[in-house]
Formats: C-alpha cells, sequence, structure tokens
C-alpha cells in the first residue's frame, strides 16, 4: 500500500506548514464546535469528541481553547453552526479527492472550492463519484527506527489493530474506526513514539504521478486546503520517494 504511505508523508509534511500558517487550532476549533453540537460536551460519552481533544492536545493547543470551542458546540458561548459536507473531485492524472468541509455557508464554499480546481487543472464531480474508491481507517504512522517490527505487530494487533503495513523508513497500523483510540493508546502505553495518528479516509487504489503532475496535485491539494472551510483532503495519488524528496526540499 505504497500510496498510503507517501500520503502519511505529505500529511506529516503539510501539517508543519499549516501550523506556520495558524491554520491548524482554527480547523480543530471547528471539529470540537461540531462534535459537541452533535453529541455532547462530555468526551468520555463523545467518541468523536474525545478523538478531536486528543488531535488538539497533539497539537499543544491550550486547554482554555479547547473549552470554549466545547462551550461554543454547547450553547454555552455565542458561535457560529456550521455544517459538514463531502466534496468530491479529480486532479491532474485523473487521481481522485475527497474534501471535507465545515461551513456556515454551503453555496460560498462549493463555489470557492470549484474555482480552486478550475484553476489548478482539476474538476469539482458529483456526489459519489470519488467517495467508493475511500475507506475510513484508523492510521497510525510510527518510525522503524524506534521499534521492531515484530513488538509492534504484537502490541497492536492485540489492542485490535486489522493490519500493519511496512514501507520504507515507516510501519503504518491500520484500524477500524471504533478501535483506533484503544490501539493508539496501547502503542502509546509501550513507549512507541507515534509520528501521526487520525482516523482518515484510505484509497483503495493509487495513481503513481510523475514528477511535473506530482507537484501540480500538491500545489492543488494545498490551496484546498488554505481555503478556511476545508477540514481534511485526502487523494490517492502515490508519488514514489525520490520525487517526493525533490519536491519536499523545495518547499
Amino acid at each position: 500500500m505504497g500510496g498510503h504511505s507517501h500520503w502519511a508523508t505529505t500529511k506529516r509534511h503539510k501539517a508543519v506548514i499549516d501550523a506556520k500558517r495558524g491554520k491548524t487550532f482554527s480547523k480543530i476549533i471547528r471539529e470540537i464546535t461540531i462534535a459537541t453540537r452533535l453529541g455532547g460536551g462530555d468526551p468520555d460519552t463523545n467518541p468523536r469528541l474525545r478523538l478531536v481533544i486528543s488531535k488538539a492536545k497533539d497539537a499543544n493547543m491550550p486547554a482554555d481553547n479547547i473549552k470554549k470551542a466545547i462551550q461554543r458546540g454547547t450553547g454555552e458561548l455565542p458561535g457560529v453552526t456550521y455544517e459538514e459536507t463531502i466534496l468530491e473531485g479529480y486532479g491532474p492524472n485523473g487521481v481522485a479527492l475527497l474534501v471535507e468541509v465545515a461551513t456556515d455557508n454551503r453555496n460560498r464554499t462549493v463555489a470557492d472550492i470549484r474555482h480552486i480546481f478550475t484553476k489548478h487543472g482539476g474538476t469539482l464531480a458529483e456526489a459519489g463519484a470519488v467517495s467508493w474508491q475511500f475507506e475510513k481507517k484508523g492510521c497510525i504512522v510510527t518510525d522503524r527506527c524506534t521499534v521492531d517490527e515484530e513488538t509492534l505487530m504484537t502490541v497492536a494487533l492485540a489492542a485490535g489493530a486489522d493490519d500493519i503495513r511496512t514501507e520504507d523508513d515507516t510501519y503504518t497500523v491500520l484500524t477500524e474506526p471504533t478501535d483506533f483510540e484503544a490501539v493508539k493508546q496501547a502503542i502509546v502505553n509501550h513507549s512507541i513514539a507515534i509520528e501521526h495518528a487520525e482516523v482518515t479516509s484510505i484509497p483503495s487504489n493509487t495513481v503513481t504521478i510523475d514528477e511535473k503532475p506530482a507537484e501540480q496535485i500538491l500545489r492543488l491539494i494545498d490551496k484546498i486546503e488554505d481555503n478556511d472551510d476545508v477540514q481534511k483532503v485526502h487523494a490517492n495519488y502515490n508519488i514514489p520517494n525520490e520525487i517526493m524528496k525533490r519536491l519536499e526540499a523545495t518547499v
């Protein structure tokens, strides 16, 4: 599943860029507000909120920010009501993209995202056009230097993981979304360092692309993620290591 490993590498890289742009906190705050509105403000009884709070802590978000986001979700503090939706489209070389959105004005956001797709060589598609190519999975990435495969496999599978994939310098532990927290906690409890962890949409098939379309698709994703209403972007590209390293060196 090489495409997924490259996806994880790119997401880790882009997470650093997003943090520099000050985007991370605002996106997480929206997630917390939505999770609270849908499932209540108690993380013990709201699994989605519990996951987002864990993500917020991983991003070093201050506790007061988390508290206020929850209060906006419960209505204790005034705040905007966001609607969640998923937009689907194609990038250069037929790469499939899923765009998770949280917006207070769906028509505005759809128009904005359509413009970005068109401007950067992509096309916004109808609902269902590409979503069938993705599956929700828990994804936990660890560095191969920090743990041996047998140890990680023993810990992760015992906690409920579905599979462990090995590629280059990382291991990727895959879980059902409902087992993600338990597996992640088991890995942490065994002092195994985690580089990247979240419940995400993983492509069932990938499209291997050369350097020029790779640069184009990464630029397209970058512009989409720059939109304040966009929470996450998932894509089914596979960029070979040597190309990815050259592209990352230019950022």
